[in-house]
């Protein structure tokens, strides 16, 4: 019998839907450590954003423009049109590289409000490579940001960390966290022990 015949004259005793053929287990093989991939953390799952209206974003707040945290810089709101809302058209600077972004959007519709965090540190240590050994409230170091770059207003912070870590100045840095990303935005010197 072919399976043509099946289909044309089906058997009552001819199972349509063949079991499938038993599958044999493989051995285990066990990978080195180097295979496995290791987290270290586990994001919560928070958003980095929150939504706000249009109309209730000011000059120095933050919003989201094309998936970048900026600063406020200008707002101008114009007269309601012809069909019905008033336009909000923001200037505004990204918080990490400094690029000047336009936007224009409805005075009623809802747009991103970046999560921004400041956070101080104690510079504790400067290598050769830009990195910097940074210290919390708490006594942890964590080495994992350089000195700010990408734009000259960076540059010029930079220099300037660098020039007071060399005169031998005890340093505290502001650290700006927003959307993932991280950079050191200012600096000052730390207040005199007596």
């Amino acid at each position: 019998m072919c399976s043509s015949d099946l289909i044309l004259n089906p058997s009552p005793t001819a199972n349509p839907f063949p079991a499938p053929a038993p599958v044999q287990p493989s051995p285990l093989i066990m990978s080195d450590d180097e295979d496995v991939e290791q987290f270290e953390t586990a994001d919560s799952g928070a958003s980095t954003t929150i939504p706000m209206q249009a109309g209730n974003v000011r000059k120095g707040g933050f919003m989201v423009i094309k998936g970048r945290p900026t600063k406020v810089i200008e707002v101008t709101t114009s007269k309601t049109g012809k069909h019905g809302h008033a336009k909000c058209h923001f200037t505004a600077t990204d918080i990490f590289t400094g690029k000047k972004m336009e936007e224009l959007v409805p005075s009623s519709h809802n747009l991103e409000v970046p999560i921004v965090s400041r956070e101080d540190y104690t510079l504790v240590d400067l290598n050769d490579e830009g990195f910097l050994g940074l210290m919390d409230d708490t006594g942890n170091v964590r080495e994992d940001l350089k000195l700010p770059s990408g734009h000259d207003d960076a540059e010029a912070l930079a220099r300037q960390i660098q020039a007071q870590w060399d005169e031998g100045k005890e340093l505290v840095l502001t650290v700006l966290k927003s959307m993932g990303e991280e950079q050191v935005n200012a600096t000052k010197e730390a207040p005199k022990q007596d």
